[in-house]
């Protein structure tokens, strides 16, 4: 069930992103939920084999070449998901940025409510 919560949440959060940039666009709401899944999935298998492999250069850059990192994971996501137009690198360094502060602030608004419910 969390699962589906945060699923949802995430797709809330790239329709969201998508409608605040204007160069990603969203083709609807199941392209968002594809989208979401897409990045899910990307996340717990690739992202980690690209930290590995550029460890050292993440380290000189003081971590900001994890920006770098999470940019080309979306754009890898928004190449295998029809329906979702991102212009350039830029905007995928952008997306990413705010699409984490978006799922930020909505699981803050989730996390109040079942910590609440759990204490009731």
């Amino acid at each position: 069930m969390r699962w589906i919560i945060k699923l949802v949440i995430t797709t809330l959060a790239v329709l969201v992103t998508a409608y605040i940039l204007p160069g990603v666009e969203i083709e609807d709401i199941f392209t968002a939920m594809v989208m979401s899944i897409v990045l899910a999935v990307l996340n717990i298998f690739v992202k980690p084999l690209l930290l590995i492999f550029t460890l050292p250069l993440t380290v000189i850059t003081f971590g900001l070449f994890l920006f770098v990192i999470n940019a080309l994971v979306v754009l890898l996501a928004a190449e295998l998901v029809p329906g979702v137009l991102i212009d350039g690198f830029w905007w995928a360094v952008l997306f990413s940025i705010i699409l984490s502060l978006v799922v930020s602030v909505l699981e803050s608004f989730q996390g109040n409510n079942t910590r609440n419910a759990r204490h009731n």
